[in-house]
Order: C-alpha cells, then structure tokens, then sequence
C-alpha cells in the first residue's frame, strides 16, 4: 500500500472532509442536540458552510434535525460507526474479563452491547454454568427499548436523542406483547430508570426471563455500552441486588476504557 502523503501543518487537504468530520466529532462531545450556530461557534466555521454539511449529513442519517428546537444531533448512521467500532473487537476484549468475573460473582449469564440504531447490537455474552442459552448471543440485534441494557443506555442519552430515535409508535418492535409501545410510555419507563441507576425487563425480550442492565460510561458521560445480568424471572432474585453487583463491574469497564488505574483500596 502507497504511503500517504504528509499534510501541510494546518493546512487540511480537502477543508469539506476535515469540517464534516471536525462538526461529527464536535456533536459527538455534546450532552444534547445544539443549534447549527453553536457549532458554527464552537469550530469557527462560517454558518452557511455548517447549514450546508449539516444538509449533507442529515441525507445520510449521521446527523439529525429537532425542527421546533432547531438544533442537531447525531443520527442512526452516526451510532452505527460506533457499533462498528465495537465489532472489531477492542470494546469486547477489553470487556470479556470484566463479565466472566461478573458471572462468577452472580452465578448467572451476563452480556455486554452497544447501541445500534434504534436496538442494541451484543459484543460479549458470558454463560453461567448449567443456565440455559439466551437469544443475547454475540452479533445478535435486539430493540432497544425491549432490554435491560438498551433502557440502560437510552436513559443516559439526552432526552432530545431519545426522541429523535423513538419520535412515534411506528418506531416501536414488539416481542412477546409487554413493554412500551409509545414514546409517553417509553419517557416514563426511562424517567424510573434514571432514578434507581439501573434498568430492569421481566419476559419482554423472552418469557420466562428477566435482566438487569447498567450503563458503561465514557469521560463525558456518554453511554457508550451497557452490561446486563439475565436470570428466570420465576426464581428469588431481587433485581436491586442483582444491580449492585453489575454497578462496580460498569465502573471497572468504564476504567478499563479510560486507561485509568484502579482505585486504592
């Protein structure tokens, strides 16, 4: 393969790709969807040109477009590059351990996913011993607004990036005939998730089954996967214990991808 030419320091070679991408990424370190001007501000690239990316982008789905607020966010597109990103496996190596410990610790199957459009794509899943196999396989999409670690991840997004990716019923899948079906109930669903920390599903991926999920984090506070314990919904187990052994294997995971050295005992 040719080498690739070295840039003119500050000089990109072509300025449209290296704003598209400098404005992705700009986007992509806000908490909620900004007006087109902040971004505008924030890079100090001229509105029109911004009005125009924007355009360009929105027709491919990385971004998306809150008409009554006029602000933009990242679109579909944009969280399948992440999924992408998870495929090709760092994500998941640096996440194997964490749930094989996890396992040990619950004595039931755990799984790892990231999210994928509207539904969570699962990079890891670790089986407990003698627990029968999950449809949470590797590769496996489920929607998000169905599993644990999909309302995990859903609930730490801004409430305008939840809307934008469930803006009506038609948005919403069904399974086994439980969960929300409308983005009042799906809003209500999340507010409860944000005020325990965890999420929790009984028989709405699976009948008979139940999972716990807790969001991994990034340094902004970014969801950028979930972890989630599975168990039959007809035993004993109380799900707030069963997430307060998932919170410090999120916490470990989230230090893993940061870099960060463990914490002093």
């Amino acid at each position: 393969m040719a080498d690739i030419p070295a840039l003119p320091p500050g000089r990109p070679q072509v300025p449209a790709a290296d704003q598209t991408l400098r404005i992705l990424s700009f986007l992509a370190r806000q908490r909620g969807p900004v007006p087109a001007r902040t971004v505008a501000t924030g890079l100090g690239i001229p509105r029109s040109s911004v009005y125009h990316l924007l355009a360009t982008l929105h027709e491919h789905q990385f971004v998306v477009h809150l008409p009554e607020e006029q602000r933009w966010g990242l679109g579909i597109a944009a969280f399948e590059l992440a999924g992408g990103y998870s495929r090709q496996q760092p994500l998941a190596r640096l996440g194997r351990p964490v749930l094989a410990d996890l396992v040990d610790r619950a004595g039931e199957s755990a799984h790892l996913a990231v999210m994928h459009g509207r539904d969570v794509l699962y990079i890891v899943e670790e089986r407990a011993s003698r627990r029968p196999a999950l449809v949470t396989d590797v590769g496996v999409r489920l929607p998000a607004h169905l599993t644990a670690t999909g309302r995990a991840m859903l609930a730490a997004l801004p409430r305008e990036q939840v809307r934008a990716l469930f803006p009506d019923a038609a948005s919403f899948s069904d399974r086994t005939g439980r969960g929300p079906g409308r983005p009042g109930e799906l809003r209500e669903l999340l507010r409860e998730v944000r005020s325990r920390g965890w999420a929790f599903e009984d028989g709405e991926v699976t009948l008979g089954l139940a999972s716990v999920g807790v969001a991994v984090l990034d340094h902004v506070g970014w969801p950028i996967a979930a972890i989630a314990v599975t168990y039959p919904a007809d035993g004993e187990r109380d799900p707030a214990a069963v997430a307060a052994l998932l919170a410090p294997a999120a916490r470990e995971l989230e230090r893993r991808i940061r870099g960060t050295r463990p914490a002093p005992l």
